[in-house]
């Protein structure tokens, strides 16, 4: 069997979609990581965005490898929505979720909602399309690089963007609360013995990102930070 036979199947799709689930999970985690220094003052999150910049060619490498991660993910996540339908072309006539939950159930829901949070975070602080702070593309006094830390407190200063991130960050975590769990099994990390633990690595985890990614537009909101 091909390459490309076995990534068309309900198990490589399955499979690549946990892979490219645990970079993205990786990157999320990075991510709030890194913005949460907007909490030790300008000068921390400014060097850490400046440090990011200074990559040159290896940043967009990076990003490169995480737009084909993100394609991938999505690609998987359809041949398996995909091959789910074909296996039951006519619906149940009264559904029974007993055993599965409301992240599980939404998954590809949440899924799309994160999907287009993502165009709309890289065009409103990557790109300064969307509803960005006038500080967008100010640079420090020292020539140092952009004030990123005057952008982001200025960009969450306005309720309604705050508010769109804080249910997007809702929405990503209900998706990461069952997709963590999920890919541990695809990728035979669960069994009977550790299944109970195993089942908690995801929601523990999600609740860990969203009081994370919820602190900062709050904090700026709230005049918290300034």
């Amino acid at each position: 069997m091909s390459l490309g036979t076995t990534m068309k199947s309900s198990i490589g799709a399955k499979a690549l979609m946990a892979i490219t689930g645990i970079i993205l999970v990786l990157f999320v985690i990075g991510h709030m990581v890194g913005n949460l220094q907007v909490f030790l003052g300008p000068d921390a999150l400014n060097q850490y965005a400046h440090t990011l910049q200074s990559l040159g060619p290896i940043l967009w490498i990076i990003r490169l490898v995480l737009l084909t991660t993100l394609v991938a993910h999505i690609w998987s996540a359809a041949v398996v929505v995909r091959m789910s339908v074909a296996a039951r072309p006519v619906d149940y006539q009264k559904r029974k979720d007993l055993t599965t939950g409301f992240a599980a159930r939404t998954m590809l829901v949440s899924g799309i909602v994160v999907a287009l949070f993502i165009v709309y975070h890289v065009l409103h602080f990557t790109t300064g399309t969307i509803d960005m702070a006038e500080s967008y593309g100010q640079m420090l006094p020292d020539g140092g690089g952009h004030d990123v830390y005057k952008m982001v407190i200025e960009g969450f200063q306005h309720p309604l963007t705050t508010i769109v991130y804080c249910l997007a960050t809702v929405v990503l975590c209900l998706h990461l609360s069952h997709g963590i769990s999920s890919l541990m099994q695809t990728l035979g990390f669960r069994n009977d013995s550790n299944a109970a633990r195993i089942d908690k690595v995801g929601p523990v985890l999600a609740i860990i990102i969203l009081i994370g990614n919820l602190s900062m537009p709050i904090a700026a909101l709230t005049g918290l930070i300034k």
